[in-house]
């Protein structure tokens, strides 16, 4: 039997960069300060380093919903879209759960964006925390 392997290309170096540019961010802003707070706080605390380092990004970014041709406003907001290119969802959980992952996979595919990034800032080292995922 032969196994059949998909081969995805990866995302391009300015949509790479952008992921870098978030990640360092994510550890700037976990260093400071730690496990244990709400969402809403790593978000802002994100959003400032995004924007002190002249990071273009929406901030609870909505998107429609394509359904039999029509485009519909279903209240999906993805937590941040990095330069258009990135799909960031906050987490402060125990353990990111499989409905974590389906749940960004679900705003990649809505969104047309090729690459998100799940950040779960309730570890105690964030690099356990992150979970990157590409279409």
């Amino acid at each position: 039997m032969t196994r059949q392997t998909s081969t995805i290309d990866p995302p391009d170096a300015r949509t790479e960069a952008l992921a870098k540019v978030v990640i360092d961010a994510a550890f700037r802003v976990h260093s400071e300060l730690g496990p244990g707070l709400l969402e809403s706080v790593y978000e802002a605390c994100l959003a400032y380093e995004l924007e002190a380092a002249g990071v273009p990004f929406d901030r609870q970014a909505g998107f429609p919903v394509r359904y039999r041709g029509l485009s519909l406003e279903a209240g999906l907001r993805m937590d941040l879209c990095v330069g258009r290119r990135v799909a960031v969802e906050i987490k402060v959980v125990e353990k990111l759960a499989p409905i974590h992952r389906a749940q960004l996979l679900s705003y990649l595919r809505l969104s047309g964006l090729r690459l998100g990034l799940l950040l779960n800032f309730n570890v105690v080292h964030l690099k356990d925390g992150i979970k990157r995922i590409v279409l």
